[in-house]
């Protein structure tokens, strides 16, 4: 078994580095904690367990968690996974601190900050893509504070891993049931929640990508944001409606699924309609038969998986095998809910 002391000797360095290093603990250059690390994943180090427990009990580690506002049903599941691990870790000297915040760069800018001031030692975070707050997971990544994304990713920041759907394949998987549940020419329009959240752009994208060079015969009318909000998915789907009355589909590539589908009720219109998840009043609707497929996308084992990730790390400095942790799509219909 690979010992604190073997890896200090290949490295070249103390063992009193390598064990700040694995747990997180101190000022580390950078180059030197990445020189240790890939020795540790070379030699694939496991430290005693009974070692790790107490010393996380003596730590008592403190993670952030950061997800999208309480308004968002979907956040509600994935909060459920986060709870049911943190009660599993509470043992060990766990604790979360969990803030719930809207759609905006400098509202989950302040939210990091604020978990800071309380002295967390990781992060998990639901980001709203924007540059700042890749820099920002870029100097929580140097001060030694690791941040697992879950639900979306961010472009090029230094997070520690991403739990969640591949989104592109999402979007793919929905371009395939639309052509598989229509045929000649359709109009679809998509109602997206933001653009500036990587999970619902790449949605559209995998969508789109698979239209244009598999099923031309189905053309995109108009593209909306509805900010995951209900009473906004409501006005704009009516809207839509309003605009082209003889839309043959319907794409919702985030939430505010509920809203929308009662515009689609209150017009007498049946277009197909496809979403993801299986909230509850996504499932009524599929049972009545205004939703036509919803993709699901497991968010309590996106909370669950992301802290699981972040303890290990945080205890024993166990790097996942791979960044993106992707979760299984499946599909659901009526007859199968």
């Amino acid at each position: 078994m690979t010992t604190i002391k073997e890896i200090a000797d290949l490295a070249g360095v103390s063992r009193g580095t390598v064990d700040r290093v694995l747990n997180n603990r101190g000022s580390v250059n950078p180059k030197t904690a990445e020189k240790i690390m890939d020795i540790v994943r070379a030699l694939d180090y496991r430290p005693n367990k009974a070692g790790i427990a107490l010393a996380a009990q003596k730590k008592k580690y403190k993670i952030g968690v950061i997800l999208f506002s309480e308004h968002n049903p979907f956040f509600d599941e994935v909060m459920v996974g986060v709870c049911a691990k943190a009660a599993e870790l509470a043992d060990f000297g766990l604790t979360t601190i969990t803030r719930r915040v809207e759609f905006d760069a400098a509202a989950q800018l302040t939210a990091i900050d604020e978990l800071l001031a309380e002295g967390i030692h990781g992060l998990m975070l639901a980001p709203y893509n924007h540059t700042l707050i890749q820099q920002k997971i870029d100097e929580l990544t140097e001060q030694q504070i690791p941040v697992v994304t879950v639900n979306t990713d961010i472009d090029g920041s230094r997070r520690l891993a991403y739990v969640g759907s591949d989104y592109f394949k999402g979007g793919c998987t929905a371009a395939g049931l639309l052509a598989l549940m229509t045929c000649g020419n359709i109009s679809l329009g998509i109602i997206t929640g933001s653009s500036n959240v990587l999970c619902h752009s790449e949605r559209v994208r995998g969508l789109r990508h698979i239209l244009e060079s598999s099923y031309p015969r189905i053309q995109t009318v108009t593209i909306l944001e509805n900010h995951d909000d209900e009473f906004e998915s409501y006005a704009l789907t009516k809207q839509l409606l309003k605009d082209f009355p003889h839309i043959d589909a319907v794409f919702f590539a985030a939430g505010g699924v509920h809203g929308g589908c009662k515009a689609i009720q209150e017009s007498g219109l049946h277009p197909k309609v496809i979403t993801f998840d299986e909230l509850p009043t996504t499932v009524d609707m599929l049972k009545k038969g205004v939703i036509s497929a919803t993709i699901s996308q497991q968010p309590f084992r996106q909370g669950s998986r992301s802290l699981d990730i972040l303890f290990d790390h945080l205890t024993s400095g166990t790097v996942p095998e791979q960044e993106e942790n992707f979760v299984e799509h499946s599909i659901k219909i009526k007859e199968n809910v």
